[in-house]
C-alpha cells in the first residue's frame, strides 16, 4: 500500500447527492493537472495563490466549455498535504464530479487510495499520527460530545501530552545508559531513588491517560439502547418521543411492532444507539410472524449495553405479577445494566410510591438489591428529563467527571501502548532497584519506542497501513 508517496493523487472529497462536488489534487504535478482540465480569465498558479477562481472545467474532447465552476491551488509546504494541492469545485450529484476526476485522471493523476490525502499531511509533518486519528474521529462523529473530542484530538491535546511523557522516558533512558558508558566518572548522576520516582511517577501518568479510553469508546462510539417490555406497554411511543418524530408505527393493538428498529438520538451529548423491540409475550400467544420478531428481541437483550423495560402503569393491578415476571425473567437474559421504567402514567390508577411497593419482596434477599423504577409517560412527556439523566449516569458507569470532560481522552490503540508502556517502567523501576542499569535502559527504551507509537514518531509501515486503511478514499 502507497507505494508510489511521490505520485500526484486525485479523488472526490465530498459525499454524493450533496450541492457542491469537490475534486481533490495532491502532488507535484497537481497544478499541472488542474491547469489542464479548467479555463478562466485568471488561472490558478503561484500569483494567485489561495484564491478561489470562476471559470470552467473542459469539455471531454478538448474544446469548448465544460460546465461553470471554482478552482483553487494552495502551493506546499503550506497546505494540508504539505505539498502542491489543488481544488475543483463543481456541481454536485454523481456525474459532474465524477467527469471532472476523470479529467483529472487523463492529465497525470492517479486515484487516491484511503487516507492517502491524511496519510501525506502525516509524512510531511503536517500532524502527528493522533492528529490524523482525530479528522477521522470528526468524520464519524455521531454526537456534539464525539464532535469536540475529535476537534481536541486533531488541536493535538492527545499528542502533546504523550509526547511530554516520550520526552521525559528519554531523558531518564540517558541517566541509565550514561551509567553505563562513564561507569568509572564521577559524574551527576540521580540519586537511584530519585530515579526510580520519577519513573514511577511517569508509570502513573501512562496509567492515568490510558483510563481515559473507557470516556473515548463511549463518547466515540455511543451506548447500545434497548427498549422492551411486553406488548402495548408504549416501547414505540417513547422512541418517538425520544426522536421528535413518529418513527415507529403506534396502535392500542398490542403486537403491533412486528421488527426491531433502530434509530440514533443524543442525550447528554452521548450517542445512544435505540432499538424498538418487538413486545415480549408467552410464545403461544404470538402468531408466527410475531413471534420471530420476539426472538430478535431476545437477541437485542442479550447484547443491550443497556436495556430500559417498560411496565404498563395504566393497567389493571392484577397485570402487575404477570409484568413483573416478565421482567424478572428478562433480567437474568441481560449482560448490561437494567433501567426497569414504568410508563404511561398518566393513565395510572396508583402513585408511583404504590406502583414500586407492588414489587414482590421475595424476588430479592435485601432491600439494596430491590429495583429503582422511573416514572413516565411517552404521550405527554412527564418524567423523562428524570429518565434520561439516569440513562446518562448509567452509560458513564461511575467514570469520573475528569474521565468524562478532559481535553485529552485517548483511544483503545493509545491505551494498548501505554498500558504496555506502563508495564515496561514499572519493571525499569524495579532494575533501577537492584542498580541493573543495562535492564534498566532496555525497559526504558522499549517504554519510549512503545509511546512513541502513539504519535507516529517509532510506527512502523504496516501500523500506518492499517490506520490509514479506515479512511475514506477523498481523506
Amino acid at each position: 500500500m502507497f507505494e508510489h508517496e511521490n505520485d500526484t493523487i486525485a479523488a472526490i472529497c465530498t459525499g454524493t447527492g450533496g450541492a457542491v462536488g469537490i475534486i481533490r489534487i495532491s502532488g507535484p504535478r497537481a497544478l499541472e493537472a488542474v491547469r489542464s482540465v479548467w479555463r478562466g480569465k485568471r488561472m490558478p498558479g503561484p500569483d494567485h495563490a489561495r484564491v478561489m477562481l470562476y471559470g470552467h472545467i473542459v469539455s471531454e474532447n478538448g474544446t469548448g466549455q465544460g460546465e461553470p465552476s471554482l478552482a483553487v491551488f494552495m502551493p506546499g509546504p503550506h497546505s494540508f498535504t504539505g505539498e502542491d494541492v489543488a481544488e475543483i469545485h463543481c456541481h454536485g450529484g454523481s456525474f459532474a464530479a465524477r467527469r471532472a476526476l476523470r479529467l483529472v485522471f487523463q492529465a497525470g493523476a492517479r486515484l487516491a487510495q484511503n487516507g492517502e490525502f491524511t496519510r501525506r499531511a502525516f509524512l510531511n509533518g503536517k500532524l502527528d499520527l493522533t492528529q490524523a486519528e482525530g479528522v477521522l474521529d470528526l468524520i464519524n462523529a455521531g454526537s456534539e460530545r464525539a464532535g469536540l473530542l475529535a476537534e481536541r484530538q486533531l488541536n493535538g491535546a492527545v499528542g502533546s501530552l504523550v509526547r511530554e511523557i516520550r520526552a521525559e522516558v528519554v531523558h531518564l533512558l540517558s541517566e541509565c545508559e550514561s551509567r553505563l558508558d562513564f561507569s568509572e566518572e564521577d559524574l551527576d548522576w540521580m540519586p537511584p531513588d530519585v530515579l526510580r520516582g520519577k519513573i514511577g511517577a511517569l508509570r502513573e501518568q501512562a496509567e492515568k491517560l490510558a483510563f481515559t479510553a473507557r470516556a473515548g469508546a463511549l463518547i466515540r462510539d455511543g451506548v447500545s439502547l434497548v427498549i422492551a417490555g411486553p406488548p402495548n406497554a408504549g416501547k414505540s411511543s417513547l422512541l418517538n418521543r425520544m426522536l421528535g418524530y413518529d418513527r415507529a408505527i403506534v396502535t392500542p393493538i398490542p403486537g403491533t411492532t412486528r421488527d426491531t428498529l433502530e434509530e440514533s438520538v443524543s442525550i447528554g451529548g452521548i450517542l445512544f444507539r435505540v432499538t424498538d423491540t418487538a413486545g415480549l409475550r408467552e410464545a403461544g400467544e404470538a402468531d408466527p410472524v410475531e413471534a420471530m420478531g420476539m426472538e430478535r428481541s431476545q437477541q437485542s437483550l442479550g447484547a443491550a449495553d443497556i436495556v430500559l423495560w417498560l411496565l404498563d402503569a395504566s393497567a389493571p393491578a392484577e397485570s402487575f405479577p404477570a409484568q413483573f415476571e416478565a421482567m424478572f425473567r428478562a433480567k437474568t437474559s441481560v449482560r448490561g445494566k437494567f433501567i426497569p421504567c414504568w410508563n404511561k402514567m398518566d393513565g395510572a390508577t396508583m402513585s408511583p410510591d404504590e406502583l414500586d411497593r407492588a414489587y414482590p419482596d421475595n424476588r430479592v434477599n435485601t432491600a439494596a438489591e430491590l429495583p429503582v423504577f422511573e416514572h413516565i409517560s411517552a404521550r405527554t412527556g412527564d418524567g423523562l428529563d428524570k429518565l434520561f439523566l439516569r440513562l446518562e449516569e448509567t452509560a458513564w458507569d461511575g467514570l469520573p467527571p475528569s474521565a468524562q470532560s478532559g481535553d485529552a481522552v485517548v483511544s483503545e490503540r493509545h491505551a494498548a501502548l501505554l498500558e504496555q508502556a506502563a508495564n515496561h517502567l514499572d519493571a525499569a523501576c524495579e532494575c533501577v532497584q537492584a542498580e541493573s542499569w543495562e535492564l534498566a535502559g532496555s525497559s526504558l527504551r522499549t517504554a519510549a519506542e512503545l509511546i512513541g507509537c502513539i504519535t507516529g514518531e517509532t510506527a512502523t509501515p504496516d501500523i500506518l497501513d492499517e490506520i490509514f486503511s479506515r479512511f475514506c478514499i477523498g481523506k
